[in-house]
Formats: structure tokens, sequence, C-alpha cells
């Protein structure tokens, strides 16, 4: 679905968006993945090389809250590649506490990555698209995104800007055809999920009406169907992927 296309995905290296790099690696595409470490990136792409050595894959690590540091590592993908058809803006940071409980700068440090790292990698990446005709900006944003959660509010408050920039940019950047959309997850089988005792996980089950968690596949599927020419009708669509869960 995605042959000869060529992929950066941010927060590459574990959990929703690995499976993201691996679902468009399987279909075709050459995949950038970015990571916040050397090790994690590296880990990563060992666990990719292992499972398929012909995919074409790469990391990189640049600090996603510096401007110049994200432009020039999306810079050295057109460089090396000669396009960008797609970027993924997966990484994040997700919170849970109280608002009488945060501390001085911990609000601004979620929106930095949750929000300014999108922007700081859109920028570098349209300018991209447009030269080449088109292209297709994914973000991941949340189910919190459109029902708020009782806690943490810096990440629903994220979610929601992430909602926002993804459906005026869709405005704006649909006569350069180039599609913009956002998928966004429920609870979803990622490593930090995946710890927690039955006490907790099976309550919060019982609230999902497809009685499962979600996999990180089947959120990776979305993803893949947004990238794809299956999509190409598809823009300012915030895609959820949470069995009808609500927050």
């Amino acid at each position: 679905m995605l042959k000869d296309k060529v992929a950066v995905v941010t927060g590459g290296t574990r959990g929703i968006g690995y499976a993201i790099v691996k679902k468009y690696l399987e279909n075709g595409a050459k995949v950038v993945l970015f990571g916040s470490r050397a090790e994690t990136v590296e880990k990563a792409l060992a666990s990719l090389k292992a499972e398929n050595p012909d995919w074409v894959v790469e990391g990189a690590y640049p600090n996603l809250t510096d401007e110049e540091a994200v432009a020039k590592a999306i810079q050295d993908v057109k460089e090396k590649y000669g396009k960008i058809d797609i970027l993924v803006n997966n990484a994040g940071v997700s919170d849970s506490t109280k608002v009488d409980n945060y501390e001085d700068g911990q609000f601004e440090k979620v929106i930095k990555l949750n929000v300014n790292a999108i922007f700081n990698a859109v920028r570098p990446t349209v300018k991209i698209m447009k030269e080449q005709g088109g292209g297709c900006i994914l973000n991941t944003s949340s189910m919190v995104s459109i029902s708020g959660q009782p806690g943490g509010v810096a990440y629903p408050t994220s979610k929601f800007a992430v909602n926002g920039m993804t459906l005026s940019l869709a405005r704006e950047l649909g006569p350069s055809n180039i599609r913009v959309n956002a998928v966004a997850p429920g609870i979803t089988k990622t490593d930090m999920v995946a710890a927690l005792p039955e006490a907790m996980i099976n309550p919060l089950i019982a609230t999902i009406p497809l009685r499962r968690i979600g996999e990180p596949e089947d959120v990776a599927n979305a993803f893949l169907f947004l990238a794809s020419d299956m999509a190409s009708y598809v823009t300012g669509e915030i895609l959820s992927v949470d069995g009808a869960a609500r927050a």
C-alpha cells in the first residue's frame, strides 16, 4: 500500500510508533524513525533488521523541541531519499498530575513536546512537500482530546491543540495536495499499560464496548490507511481508534 513511499515517523522506537514503522515497512515504504536517544533508536533498528534485513529503515534522534535540529534532520532525509511522502508526528508524553500538584514548568514541558515539536517537524516538511507536489501529514492525538480526562490537564490540552492544528493545516494545505489527518487512540497495550495489574486493567476493559484494550497494530492500521492512496480524499479528520471508549 505504500510501495516506494518515504516516511518519517517521530517517536518510532517503541509502542504505537514502532508498530507504525513496522506496518509501513511491511507495505513497501522506506522509513526514517526518530527517537529520543541513540540507544533506543539503535535497539529499534536492530529489532526491525532482525525481522527483515531487506527493509529500508534508519534512525535519528534530534531534539524535537529544537527547531534547528528538527529542520536539519528533516533535510537530511530529503537529501538522502529525494523526497518525503509521509510525516507521522507520534512522539509525545502523557501526564496525570492533579492541577494543584503541578510543578513549575511541568505544563510547558508537555506542551513543548506534544504541540511545539509537531510544528517544528511540520514547517520544514511542508516546504519539501510543496516542492514535490504533495504529501501526507499524520498526527497522533488521543481519545482524551475529545472527552478530556480527570487529571493531567496538560495532556488533553495538548491533544486538543493537535486536533486544532490538524484541522487548520488540512484546510490551508489542501490546495497544495497535502493531506493532514490525526488518529486518536484509546487505551492501547503499550509497555506501560501491559505492566498494569489485572485489578486495574479489568475495570478499564469493562468501560470499552468492544471489551478489550487496543493493540498497537490496531492503531498502526489506521495510520496505514490514512497514509495510503485509499485515503486520497480524506483530510482534516480525527480518526478515533478506541473501541468506542470514553475517558
